[in-house]
């Protein structure tokens, strides 16, 4: 359903029987992992303009993975990682969650 670089790609799906007799698929909800289970790539100091799919580009390659680098920071709005210049943003090593 999800492909394989997608926050929602190991997500399970579930049947909700609703009472008009349908069947509505929906995707089972994700938990953030916590910051201290991301093995640690690199360190990039925030500067005026950034943004976290900017940040995850220079550092991972691909600005649709920002989903990693948000999780190792531990924050749920991604643009709470760039809203101060100088800020220290933790990089992990891409690919390792469960």
């Amino acid at each position: 359903m999800f492909e394989p670089g997608s926050r929602y790609f190991n997500l399970e799906t579930e049947v909700f029987a609703a009472p008009d007799g349908r069947e509505l698929r929906y995707v089972t909800r994700r938990f953030l992992p916590p910051p201290s289970d991301a093995m640690p790539l690199a360190e990039v100091t925030v500067t005026d303009g950034d943004r976290p799919d900017l940040i995850t580009a220079r550092a991972l390659g691909d600005a649709e993975q920002f989903w990693r680098v948000v999780d190792a920071n531990g924050v749920m709005n991604p643009f709470d990682l760039t809203i101060e210049p100088g800020a220290v943003v933790r990089i992990p090593l891409p690919g390792l969650e469960p």
